[in-house]
C-alpha cells in the first residue's frame, strides 16, 4: 500500500528543520545565559543589590529569581516568537493573532512566577535547615509537587489555555466506550481539547492522575479523522493507561531528580566559595544551582527521550492489537504526519537529541 508519507513534502522537511534550529538556539541561549550568570554575574550582582534590598535572604532570593528568570526569558523571547508565531504562520499552521500569542505567553508567566517562587522558597528552606541530607528531603518534596501537578493539570491548569469539554458525540462515545472496556478508563474520562482556535495541528494526550485522569482528543483531530482513525488514536492513549506509563515516568523523574539534586549539592559545596559566593546555600548562588540542574537535564535528555519513544512504541503496538485495523492505523498516522508537517526521515542525531516520539515512517512501518 502506498501512502502520502512515502514522499514527504519538502515543505514539511523545511518546517521541521527550522523548528529544530529554533529549539537548538533556544537551548544554547539558555545554557550560555546560565553559564555567564553563574560564573561571572552572580557574585557582583548580589553585592550590587544588597544596598537596595538589604540582607534578608528571602527578599534577595525573590529579587534574584525574578531577575534571572525574566532575563533568560527576554534572552530567548525573539527565538520563541520566531518559532512559535512567525514559523507557524509562514507554514500555514497557526490561527493565532499576535495578541492571542502574546496573551498566552503572559498567562504562562502569571502561572509560572508564583509556582517557581514557591518551589524555590521550599528548596532554599531545605538548603538552610535540613542539613547535609537536604537533597533527599527535596526529592521527597518534589514527588509531592509532581503528583499534585499531575492531578491539577487537566482540571485547573489546562483550561486556562484551551477549551476542555466533555465529549458529546453519542455514536463516537459509544465506540470509545467499547474500546475502553476492561482497561479501567471509563468513557467519562474522554474530553474534547480545543486546539482549533490557535492551530491546524492535530494531537491527543493522556493527562491527569487518579480521579482526574482523562484522554484529551484535539478538536482538530476529531474533525479531520474518520471514526476508525479516531479509534486508533484513542487506543494509543489507552495504551499509556494500560501500560501505566504515567506512574513509571514519575518514578523515573524522581530517581533522576534525586541524582540531579545530589550532584547540585556536591557542586555547590565545591564551587560556590571558589567563585566568590557568600556560601553554598546562599541565595546568591542560585544561578550556579540552576546551571548544574540544567546541565544534568540536558545530558540526560537523550536517555529520557529514548525511554519516551519506547513507551510510544508500546502504545502503537497496543493500538494495532486493540483495534485490529492496520489500514486505519496507517491512515491515521499518515494523516497526523501531514497535518503536523512531520518529517518522515529526520536525521538520526536529531531523533536522538530531540524526539520523544518515533518517526512517522517508523510508526507506519509497525503496521506491516
Amino acid at each position: 500500500m502506498t501512502t502520502a508519507i512515502d514522499s514527504p513534502p519538502a515543505e514539511s522537511q523545511q518546517y521541521q528543520r527550522l523548528k529544530h534550529r529554533a529549539l537548538f538556539i533556544n537551548l544554547a541561549l539558555n545554557f550560555a545565559g546560565l553559564v555567564i550568570a553563574a560564573l561571572v554575574i552572580g557574585p557582583p550582582l548580589d553585592s550590587a543589590l544588597r544596598p537596595f534590598i538589604g540582607d534578608n535572604p528571602w527578599l534577595r532570593l525573590t529579587v534574584l529569581a525574578l531577575l534571572y528568570g525574566f532575563g533568560l526569558e527576554l534572552l530567548t523571547l525573539p527565538v520563541d516568537f520566531w518559532s512559535g508565531y512567525l514559523l507557524e504562520h509562514r507554514f500555514g499552521l497557526s490561527r493565532q493573532s499576535l495578541g492571542a500569542w502574546a496573551w498566552k505567553k503572559v498567562k504562562g508567566w502569571l502561572l509560572l512566577v508564583p509556582f517557581g517562587l514557591a518551589v524555590l522558597f521550599g528548596l532554599y528552606a531545605l538548603l538552610t535547615w535540613a542539613g547535609p541530607w537536604w537533597w533527599v528531603w527535596a526529592t521527597a518534596a518534589w514527588l509531592i509537587v509532581v503528583v499534585v501537578l499531575g492531578q491539577l493539570l487537566p482540571v485547573l491548569i489546562l483550561p486556562h489555555f484551551y477549551r476542555v469539554e466533555r465529549l458529546e458525540d453519542a455514536s463516537l462515545a459509544d465506540r470509545l466506550r467499547r474500546l475502553a472496556d476492561g482497561t479501567g478508563l471509563t468513557v467519562e474520562g474522554v474530553y474534547r481539547l480545543g486546539l482549533s482556535d490557535e492551530t491546524k495541528k492535530a494531537n491527543a494526550a493522556l493527562a491527569g492522575l487518579g480521579r482526574t485522569r482523562r484522554v484529551l482528543l484535539g478538536d482538530t483531530l476529531l474533525s479531520e479523522f474518520t471514526p476508525d482513525e479516531i479509534d486508533v488514536v484513542f487506543a494509543h492513549e489507552l495504551g499509556h493507561h494500560v501500560h501505566r506509563h504515567l506512574p513509571k515516568m514519575i518514578a523515573v523523574e524522581i530517581v533522576l531528580s534525586a541524582a540531579g539534586l545530589w550532584l547540585a549539592d556536591r557542586a555547590l559545596h565545591a564551587l560556590a566559595g571558589a567563585l566568590g559566593y557568600p556560601g553554598w546555600s546562599d541565595p546568591a548562588a542560585l544561578p550556579l544551582l540552576l546551571l548544574v540542574l540544567t546541565t544534568f537535564g540536558l545530558v540526560l535528555s537523550p536517555l529520557t527521550n529514548a525511554l519516551s519513544r519506547h513507551f510510544e512504541r508500546q502504545c502503537d503496538r497496543y493500538a494495532l492489537t486493540r483495534t485490529e485495523n492496520a489500514a486505519a492505523y496507517r491512515s491515521a498516522f499518515t494523516k497526523l504526519g501531514m497535518l503536523n508537517k512531520a518529517d518522515a526521515d529526520p536525521h538520526p542525531i536529531v531523533v536522538w537529541l530531540f524526539h520523544d516520539h518515533p518517526t512517522i515512517r517508523e510508526r507506519i512501518a509497525m503496521a506491516g
